[in-house]
């Protein structure tokens, strides 16, 4: 794909597809063996699965924006126990799918 611009490039790679694609070289580089750091890197060459360990920490920590639907009384409790915590509601959210996750799983 040939850019006019560095600024172009780099929001190609900033947005969704663009990003689906790094995944995608990056994982068929690492199912390959091929993957390599570049020259300027200061980061040493990995093995593999520390590779993917890697990735799979930065999925956890990663966020992304969804619409859900949640019914009115579980919305004013996280509210509530928001404002008791002193943190944000959807953080408060956030942390009881978590731990639900965990239970379930």
């Amino acid at each position: 794909m040939k850019f006019k611009a560095n600024a172009e490039e780099a929001d190609w790679y900033a947005s969704p597809q663009g990003r689906r694609q790094t995944q995608r070289e990056f994982a068929r580089a690492l199912k390959d063996g091929t993957l390599i750091r570049s020259t300027g890197s200061k980061i040493a060459k990995s093995e593999p699965n520390v590779l993917l360990q890697l990735m799979e920490e930065a999925k956890r920590n990663a966020t992304r924006s969804i619409s859900i639907r949640v019914p009115i009384a579980d919305l004013e409790q996280a509210q509530q126990i928001a404002e008791r915590t002193g943190v944000g509601y959807q953080t408060v959210l956030k942390q009881a799918i978590r731990e639900g996750l965990k239970r379930a799983g």
